[in-house]
């Protein structure tokens, strides 16, 4: 065999221990293409500001979901991987973008288990196309290549935020859990403005025409946004929901600077004055649930939501390590052409 493939989530702390959760959010944050300050900017930062108070709120926070086996991200990505294999007959391991297994680590251990390996085939587990996450893994993967596996020929799968089996694959789970009188949130991670700008291969459309999202450019190629908007546009069809029964938000906004709106937490507390007090909330931004939607959305966001007067919130599980997500991945590394 002369071919793998290498799927790549985020990664997790090594445990809750705040030693460990500084050391994930200092490589995280640290990482250009997360805070894409110059680094001496970042460095003050991050550094002199973020890793003196965070650690230990977050590490808390990671207390609240962590299983007994370890980081929920990191035992689903491990249980995904275990399925994926039964589906394809091509060498498939697992790697995360920060922390362990390193990019580095699982390309050195698949060059020494298949000592004849040439090419390799790599699956950002990103739906959709930003900066901080699916170009920080296709530029970390060509730069570590690049220096130690210089003979290995690259080929990315591209975002699939409008895959048709995709999309029905997260409309199947949305369907599992959505109760019929339940108004349906798809939150996004969010990211800074400046990022959206910053990837518009164009230079003249994201935030320049009026409501860009909608106007067809080459920019939406790279543009987080308009790939967000089209997989609720997407699922919204698939599952038949009427305009106004669901909407489309974003979270986990960090620092001051201007984010792509509506912004969750926001809504979260409007929602019910609105009138809609029974609310289900799906992340398709992430494909394991993690920290940020197990406990920023299904404690946090619970909380304030039923504090601002809404009466019921069902969140849906990401596709985790489903059996047909399994098998879609399984067949996209099968189908995998050089």
């Amino acid at each position: 065999m002369k071919k793998a493939a290498v799927v790549i989530n985020l990664g997790s702390p090594k445990s809750t221990d705040v030693k460990d959760v500084k050391e994930y959010l200092g490589e995280f944050l640290m990482d250009d293409h997360v805070i894409d300050f110059p680094k001496w900017a970042r460095t003050l930062l991050v550094k002199g500001i973020i890793l003196n108070t965070r650690p230990k709120k977050s590490a808390e926070a990671y207390k609240t979901i962590w299983w007994d086996e370890g980081s929920p991200l990191i035992v689903l990505s491990q249980r995904l991987i275990s399925k994926v294999r039964k589906h394809t007959k091509i060498p498939t391991y697992l790697a995360m973008r920060y922390a362990e297994p390193s990019i580095q680590q699982t390309l050195k251990v698949m060059t020494e288990e298949i000592p004849n390996l040439e090419e390799l085939y790599v699956v950002p587990l990103y739906p959709h196309f930003a900066m901080s996450s699916y170009e920080t893994v296709v530029d970390r993967v060509k730069e570590v290549a690049a220096k130690d596996f210089p003979e290995l020929k690259l080929t990315f799968k591209e975002p699939w935020y409008d895959d048709d089996d995709y999309i029905k694959v997260l409309s199947s789970i949305i369907k599992e859990t959505l109760p019929e009188d339940h108004h349906l949130m798809f939150s996004y991670h969010g990211i800074p403005v400046r990022h959206v700008k910053k990837s518009d291969c164009t230079g003249q459309h994201c935030y320049k025409v009026n409501d860009c999202c909608s106007v067809v450019s080459e920019a939406h190629k790279v543009c987080y946004k308009h790939q967000t908007a089209v997989t609720t546009k997407l699922v919204a069809a698939e599952l038949g929901l009427e305009e106004g029964t669901y909407e489309t938000s974003y979270q986990s906004r960090l620092g001051r600077d201007a984010w792509i709106q509506p912004y969750t937490a926001q809504r979260f507390e409007e929602l019910a004055g609105e009138g809609k007090k029974k609310l289900a909330v799906v992340c398709p931004a992430f494909v394991s649930d993690c920290l940020e939607t197990l406990e920023e959305i299904n404690e946090e966001g619970k909380e304030d939501f039923l504090h601002n007067g809404g009466e019921h919130f069902q969140p849906i599980a990401c596709m985790n390590d489903r059996d047909d997500w399994s098998a879609l991945l399984g067949k996209w590394i099968s189908e995998w052409k050089i």
